[in-house]
């Protein structure tokens, strides 16, 4: 598939305000695309990161900060804040420019081969080289569908979970049957920094997707009376003479409505990833994914390479590993296409003076 370029539009992007030139530019700030600055940093390739999130670390630190990870090389577990943090660490010697609370809104390619990029905030970039790194888009969470109940969210109906400390001591009402909820339900039900007043989840049924160990967790929880566990759907609310939400009514699968006073409702219903403007660049896609070869992860638009969990390829596993693998091959892919004259040498971080005076680190010597 040709990309769709609108000279009109180009033109007026690049009229508007001198736009910021760098060989690349990497939408998406979660563990592969920093890592995807690292590795293009070796290679002598400065690169803008484009983020709609207001902090660094996507997804993995948006959805689940604390939450372990064991399957990054050499490092037994982390939290995705702690791999976050490492990898921000380790391209410090590349001094990327973040842009983050904003999205890409167009994606042009000019007469020259490189591209005009626009974020929602007004950002111009002219790149030679563009990296999709947006994980499988923005993520929406899945809104419990009772009228009126929206107009508590964010003071009393949440559908994340960012400072636990805010619901210490309250009693909760957690809605959902997979990890998400049970693993917040028995968090609140047993940690002692944020232990709340009372826990009851709420699940349609009394089958789970979640953990069977964290199921199995949350039966035991609540025969010691730490918690609750009710077969039911949210079907209305009360609010007291203040205005806030003081009760929900559940409807069991008995038909009978019941009503569950409360101080906080949290629902975890999923969420659904929306690739935005991305289905709009002219990139061939596959059931909402970027289809790439696997040489350099190359998209069908040369220049537009696409990383992690945003592609697609015969074999491919959403792991956070492999979106490192695909970094790496991207990054000597797009060497290429910015050095056109240059023969682009393979070396390692273990031996080479000029990647150690680059991260600067001493050589060392071996008897």
């Amino acid at each position: 598939m040709e990309m769709h370029i609108n000279p009109a539009i180009a033109d007026a992007a690049l009229a508007s305000a001198p736009p910021i030139e760098t060989d690349a530019v990497i939408i998406g700030a979660g563990p592969v695309g920093l890592f995807q600055v690292f590795e293009l940093g070796l290679l002598d390739i400065k690169a803008h990161v484009i983020d709609s999130l207001s902090h660094l670390g996507g997804q993995c630190v948006e959805l689940y900060p604390d939450k372990p990870i064991y399957d990054i090389p050499a490092v037994p577990m982390c939290t995705g804040q702690e791999l976050t943090d490492n990898l921000l660490k380790q391209i410090e010697p590349f001094k990327p420019t973040f842009h983050l609370g904003q999205d890409v809104t167009e994606l042009q390619r000019q007469d020259d081969g490189r591209f005009v990029v626009r974020t929602s905030k007004d950002t111009t970039l002219l790149t030679k080289t563009v990296f999709i790194a947006a994980g499988v888009g923005s993520f929406q969470p899945r809104t419990l569908k009772v009228e009126g109940l929206d107009a508590f969210e964010g003071t009393q109906l949440f559908y994340r979970v960012k400072n636990p400390a805010v619901f210490a001591g309250k009693n909760l009402v957690v809605v959902g049957g997979g990890d998400s909820a049970l693993d917040w339900a028995l968090h609140f039900a047993q940690d002692d920094a944020h232990r709340a007043e009372s826990v009851i989840l709420v699940h349609r049924r009394d089958g789970f997707r979640a953990a069977p160990a964290s199921v199995a967790k949350m039966h035991a929880l609540c025969e010691q009376h730490a918690m609750q566990f009710v077969v039911g759907q949210i079907t209305g609310f009360e609010a007291d003479g203040d205005g806030r939400l003081s009760q929900v009514k559940l409807t069991g699968n008995d038909g009978i409505t019941r009503r569950l006073p409360l101080d906080m409702l949290l629902v975890f219903f999923g969420l659904s990833p929306k690739l935005g403007p991305i289905a709009h660049w002219g990139l061939d896609l596959e059931r909402k994914q970027i289809l790439v070869d696997t040489e350099k992860f190359q998209t069908n638009i040369p220049g537009i390479f696409a990383v992690g969990d945003i592609n697609t390829y015969p074999g491919k596993k959403k792991l956070i590993l492999s979106g490192f693998h695909e970094a790496a091959l991207a990054a000597f892919g797009a060497a290429h296409t910015i050095f056109p004259d240059k023969k682009i040498h393979l070396q390692y971080t273990t031996t080479s003076p000029k990647l150690h005076k680059v991260l600067g680190v001493e050589t060392p010597v071996f008897d």
